[in-house]
């Protein structure tokens, strides 16, 4: 991850402008003083850059949670504010190369809102999970113009470098999207997907319940795809398959087949990798077979009117707050200036949990930088927090 290693922080006069980047204001850690968040927007993204300490170390660094893609935004953030804090850099893996040509020009990267508000339905659509170095998914949309083809990837060189070749084929019919399988699927209408590929997925052995696929993965697929359509898993994991074959014959009422060591038109580089250490290789297809009704997301993200307090944030605590559809658990609480708390959040599912922030200042709270995703879980997590926050 981009950082640079500093001989010592110094904070701006906040809010402040270096160049092309704005820096809107700071918030420091309560309890600990080892960690500030300092909100900065560049290029239409809003993110923190964190200031962190490790014993005698001091890095500038992004935050997790709100990390932008691609890189370069991230890295021209970092310098521009070690520049205009005239900060001592020791150390540093971040280059001031000028944004890759191919990325400026796409705009094949989407955002959950993107879908969340207005999900595209005018054709059909094919969905590949964690597509990789995207031969695949590359190869499939070259072969079908007329077909939306849709990315999903958290591993930010797979998503540039799928970026720079979306532009160079002058591909139009394929987004990519950083973020998490589990929880895209809720945002998709019923009955519109042709197929969705699960290739290769992270076997997960010691982990089990961090699989892509789950019995409510195959279930929201099976709402997703449309009469005839197929969810394939592929994989070299005998113990995956097992799963896969246990988690396909869940289902009161499911037609899925098996075969074994089957050539497909692209291959990916450990594909043919397993293949010439004579690796078996599964696919596991399952078959929706019957039209689903639209689901339901009642609810949104808006907090009670009434004001809040810093009181009021110390109140949750830090304690774990369970329920039946998941949990909220206030990671850290931060400070901005005097009146203003700010609380790291994880919430929603226990198999998915959203990471974000909420800022609790005089006379409302609100979610930074931006909204939860709309899942069921994480607007059940939200009306827990308005009650904690505002009952």
């Amino acid at each position: 991850m981009p950082h640079l290693h500093i001989e010592s922080f110094k904070p701006l006069s906040f809010p402040a402008s270096c160049g092309d980047v704005e820096f809107d204001f700071i918030a420091h850690g309560t309890g600990r003083t080892d960690e500030s968040l300092i909100a900065t927007r560049y290029k239409g993204r809003e993110f923190f850059l964190v200031h962190k300490k490790s014993g005698s170390k001091e890095l500038l660094k992004s935050d997790k949670i709100t990390r932008p893609s691609p890189n370069f935004l991230l890295k021209h953030a970092l310098l521009a504010y070690a520049k205009c804090a005239e900060l001592t850099v020791l150390d540093s893996n971040v280059d001031n190369a000028p944004e890759n040509a191919h990325l400026k020009t796409h705009d094949a990267l989407k955002t959950i809102d993107f879908f969340a508000q207005d999900f595209p339905v005018d054709r059909e659509v094919r969905i590949e999970v964690g597509f990789g170095s995207a031969r695949h998914l590359l190869h499939q949309a070259q072969a079908n113009p007329d077909i939306l083809f849709i990315g999903l990837e958290i591993h930010k060189p797979s998503i540039e470098q799928a970026l720079k070749q979306i532009v160079i084929r002058g591909l139009s019919n394929v987004m990519v999207l950083d973020y998490d399988a589990r929880l895209f699927l809720e945002f998709v209408p019923s009955n519109v997907v042709g197929k969705v590929y699960v290739h290769f997925p992270v076997p997960w052995d010691k982990k089990p319940h961090r699989r892509v696929i789950s019995e409510a993965f195959l279930n929201e697929s099976d709402r997703v795809l449309k009469p005839g359509g197929t969810l394939e898993l592929r994989t070299d994991s005998e113990e995956y398959y097992r799963f896969a074959l246990e988690t396909f014959s869940s289902p009161a009422k499911s037609r899925f087949e098996v075969t074994k060591n089957r050539d497909i038109a692209i291959s990916s580089k450990y594909e043919d990798r397993w293949k010439r250490l004579d690796k078996n290789i599964y696919d596991v297809t399952f078959t929706c077979e019957t039209m689903s009704p639209e689901a339901e997301l009642p609810g949104d993200f808006t907090f009670a009117s009434t004001s809040s307090s810093l009181e009021a944030v110390n109140r949750i605590g830090q304690e774990t707050h369970k329920r039946d559809w998941g949990f909220l658990h206030v990671e850290r609480v931060f400070t901005i200036g005097e009146t203003t708390a700010m609380i790291r959040l994880a919430m929603g599912s226990f198999d998915r949990p959203e990471n974000t922030y909420v800022i609790v200042e005089q006379g409302r709270t609100r979610y930074f930088p931006t909204l939860p995703v709309r899942s069921r879980a994480n607007l059940e997590a939200h009306k827990l927090l308005n009650e904690l926050l505002h009952g």
